[in-house]
């Protein structure tokens, strides 16, 4: 057992040194437990993008305090077995496991079970994207390609693209649109 947990170890590690991402998980951001999950394929051909469109929050703290009344409208008032996105990424920094690899999300009606979704924590028709970030979420990208959970060729969208929306915000559309793999 405890080699496993080594080896466990060293490959998150790893990942963090390859990709420099560093995943914050549901436990110790203090979420709840999915009331139920689908797996998610591998191989996916895309990834899209959101924002919260509520609070901004810059420290660990503020974030998880953001992610649990997240959580807890995505579970609470809208019925949803968990909160809609894979991965939210906060304003420290911070990349912050939603439903996580592997599970169905619930982000974008008719492409769920066919991308990953990533959402930022903020409104970001008026908050600004940071370096940090964008570095965030390059980083959870390359890891998603290594995972094999999406292909090195997927198609990056802003959930505007999939959906009657302003969803990323216009300060994060005008930045994934210089990414390689945004397509119009």
């Amino acid at each position: 057992m405890a080699n496993k947990a080594l080896i466990l170890l060293a490959v998150v590690l790893c990942a963090q040194a390859v990709f420099g991402v560093t995943i914050i998980t549901k436990s110790q951001w203090g979420g709840r437990s999915a009331t139920g999950k689908t797996t998610l394929a591998n191989s996916l051909s895309y990834a899209v993008i959101h924002h919260t469109a509520g609070n901004y929050c810059s420290t660990r703290t503020a974030c998880e305090t953001q992610l649990r009344n997240i959580q807890s409208y995505h579970m609470d008032s809208l019925g949803w077995a968990d909160i809609g996105y894979n991965f939210l990424i906060g304003g420290d920094g911070n990349v912050y496991e939603g439903r996580g690899w592997n599970t169905v999300g619930a982000h974008a009606t008719n492409w769920n079970s066919k991308s990953i979704g990533i959402s930022f924590l903020g409104n970001y028709n008026t908050d600004k994207i940071t370096s940090a970030q964008i570095t965030a979420a390059k980083g959870l990208l390359a890891d998603a390609v290594s995972r094999g959970q999406i292909i090195s060729g997927y198609t990056l969208y802003g959930h505007r693209q999939v959906g009657s929306t302003e969803c990323p915000g216009t300060n994060i559309w005008n930045e994934i649109r210089t990414w390689a793999n945004w397509k119009a």
